[in-house]
């Protein structure tokens, strides 16, 4: 073995075994709703160097990267045996993403991808480029994934190579190694990027967040977060969606919105964490809020406090898509404890922890948008009197 192949290979391996080993802490003072961490979760740097580089010193001399990872990020989340497991969307320096197991012991730190990527089946019409992956363990006992499959748009213009067509994809599990791949959700949208499965039967059938699009990047005339039936999963068609979660004027979701994971099963409602999307003068911006639903009737939502619940801070707003928050992945334990995995700026993951009594507490007490700025001066100054009458 040469000296430099050697001596790089050496090198890298230190690197990697000392980020995965490296500890996570909480941020200094919280805003009491949640705790950041000092570090992302995964970054591009956290896959495994047999996926990028050569092994063999005869054909790669100079221990060189072949097949590059350009980032990490979009995780689906699950608990499972007392581990903490990320799906995670890896990207390629192709632009291809594809889908890598990581586990971990504390759910903080120490993720380690698997040695080998998802193997996702294909359909009859090959999928381009899949990614999102929402997981879900239904009652009817299967862990299913929800994922985006894009496909070039058939009837885009001759030269035009970004037009596409987005879909839900199917799959499901037992153990995160097998995945059976199921048809596609059929809906009557043109588009349908951000597709959740409820983890329970509504009505004795399975029970979906959608997200209807006109296009591929404009939701159009699509009102905001829908919600659809399907008495299969095998072959799932939703025939009626209807709007849970609207979206408005100069908010926070005016452009687009969608359920981020499936939503959190408490004695008060569902917990949902979701995302919303609004323009400005660089470019979308994409934040987190919560909002609350009946228990009988997840799609009857109760509350919904103002505002974004995480928006990026900090190096999170920057990456290749800057300015992003995104969330597909949260784990609720059986002690009330939350972990709420995010991405930022379409580049690494993060991890977010709080409980699910303060999740409550700041869903049913914190003030609705009143969607105009005389109303929310009087919203501030209601809260202002009080807490100077209490100072007195």
């Amino acid at each position: 073995m040469n000296q430099l192949f050697a001596q790089r290979q050496a090198e890298h391996t230190a690197r990697y075994e000392e980020l995965i080993a490296r500890p996570n802490r909480k941020a200094a003072l919280g805003n009491g709703i949640f705790d950041r961490y000092d570090h992302p979760v995964l970054t591009a740097e956290h896959a495994p160097l047999v996926w990028k580089y050569d092994f063999n010193p005869e054909t790669n001399p100079y221990f060189m990267e072949r097949i590059g990872v350009n980032c990490v990020f979009n995780p689906g989340a699950i608990e499972l045996n007392g581990k903490f497991y990320l799906v995670a969307r890896v990207e390629g320096n192709d632009r291809k993403s594809f889908f890598a197991v990581a586990e971990s012991d504390t759910g903080i730190d120490g993720f380690r991808f698997w040695d080998r990527p998802v193997v996702l089946p294909e359909t009859a019409e090959p999928d381009v480029n899949v990614y999102d992956m929402r997981l879900v363990k239904h009652e009817d006992g299967w862990i299913y994934g929800l994922f985006c499959t894009e496909r070039k748009d058939p009837s885009a213009a001759p030269g035009d190579l970004s037009s596409a067509v987005a879909q839900c994809g199917i799959v499901r599990t037992k153990d995160l190694v097998q995945w059976e791949r199921l048809a596609d959700l059929k809906t009557g949208s043109n588009q349908q990027r951000n597709v959740v499965l409820h983890p329970e039967f509504i009505d004795g059938q399975y029970a979906f967040y959608t997200r209807p699009q006109d296009g591929f990047i404009d939701a159009g005339s699509g009102g905001g977060i829908g919600w659809g039936l399907s008495r299969s999963i095998e072959n799932a068609v939703i025939e009626q969606e209807t709007i849970v979660d609207q979206r408005h004027y100069h908010t926070i979701k005016e452009v687009k919105n969608g359920q981020g994971p499936a939503p959190i099963k408490t004695d008060k409602g569902w917990l949902h964490i979701a995302h919303g999307v609004r323009n400005t003068a660089a470019g979308l911006r994409y934040v987190l809020y919560v909002f609350l639903s009946e228990l009988e009737r997840p799609n009857v939502v109760t509350h919904r406090p103002g505002g974004h619940f995480i928006a990026p801070e900090g190096i999170e707003r920057v990456g290749d898509v800057s300015n992003v928050v995104f969330c597909n992945g949260v784990i609720a334990r059986e002690n009330g404890d939350v972990f709420i995995y995010y991405a930022s700026s379409d580049t690494r993951c993060h991890v977010a922890t709080t409980t699910v009594g303060q999740l409550l507490d700041y869903a049913m007490n914190t003030p609705e948008d009143p969607l105009r700025s005389y109303a929310c001066v009087q919203q501030r100054l209601e809260l202002i009197e009080r807490n100077l009458e209490l100072t007195k």
